[in-house]
């Protein structure tokens, strides 16, 4: 699986890209067969924290920030 950039796309192919992305990546991750992974949790109020650690590139996985 490779990742899709959208920039450089026109807007009638995000518009499919996102279409097929409904239709099947939605339903999978909504039944748990596909879980994001999570690299690290931050409280909202360590924000900036978690930017740093996103601008390092020292992550694999998602950041996530909490209320």
């Amino acid at each position: 699986m490779e990742r899709a950039g959208l920039r450089s796309r026109s807007p009638e192919n995000k518009a499919v890209i996102i279409s097929e992305v409904e239709k099947n990546v939605c339903p999978a991750i909504a039944e748990g067969k596909v879980k994001p992974v999570v690299y690290k949790s931050f409280p909202l109020a360590e924000a900036a924290e978690a930017h740093r650690l996103m601008e390092s590139s020292q992550h694999i996985g998602k950041i996530l920030l909490l209320p």
